[in-house]
């Protein structure tokens, strides 16, 4: 039995964190501008979310290092290249807004407060951006160049003989001919 790949489970965390921190964000920074919380308060909780977010990217990308000897056998190297820059990109992403968010908290003027609570949004909707292009190009690995191949049980037969999933007298298992 081949063991499972990581990569693929710790990903989904920080791509799905990626798209609710803009709003949480915006909320909180509407909230600031309008006087209804005090930035000690609420603002922590963007700048934990950000700092998990940056963790989670920080671990997905260490276990895609990990698993790219045994994909780049199947995948192109230029593919798994601009996925690893994307994923890089997209830390940078996460690790700024991170310090702007952390600003809010520094600055004592409120016009400085209210300016990087903006910088946090605007930079969280960035972030969105960045993961939707290492999330896509992680997609083409797997369903453009079958990455997760590389991880299939060698020598895997059917009973039918044929290819694996296929059913008897069928070519495939969605063929219902």
């Amino acid at each position: 039995m081949t063991s499972l790949p990581l990569h693929p489970a710790i990903v989904h965390l920080p791509l799905g964190l990626a798209f609710v921190i803009p709003a949480l964000a915006a909320g909180f920074a509407w909230a600031l501008w309008t006087g209804r919380v005090r930035p000690r308060g609420a603002w922590v909780a963007v700048i934990a979310l950000q700092a998990v977010l940056l963790g989670g990217g920080l671990v997905a990308m260490n276990t895609g290092e990990r698993e790219e000897e045994r994909v780049e056998r199947i995948v192109p190297d230029a593919a798994i290249e601009r996925h690893e820059e994307y994923a890089e990109q997209f830390v940078w992403a996460v690790g700024l807004t991170l310090v702007a968010a952390v600003l809010v908290l520094a600055f004592r003027t409120p016009a400085l407060v209210h300016a990087m609570a903006a910088v946090t949004v605007v930079g969280s909707l960035v972030v969105v951006a960045a993961a939707i292009r290492v999330g896509h190009a992680g997609g083409q690995l797997v369903y453009a160049h079958n990455a997760g191949a590389a991880y299939a049980a060698t020598g895997q037969q059917t009973k039918s003989g044929g290819e694996p999933g296929a059913v008897e007298g069928r070519q495939h298992p969605h063929d219902d001919r």
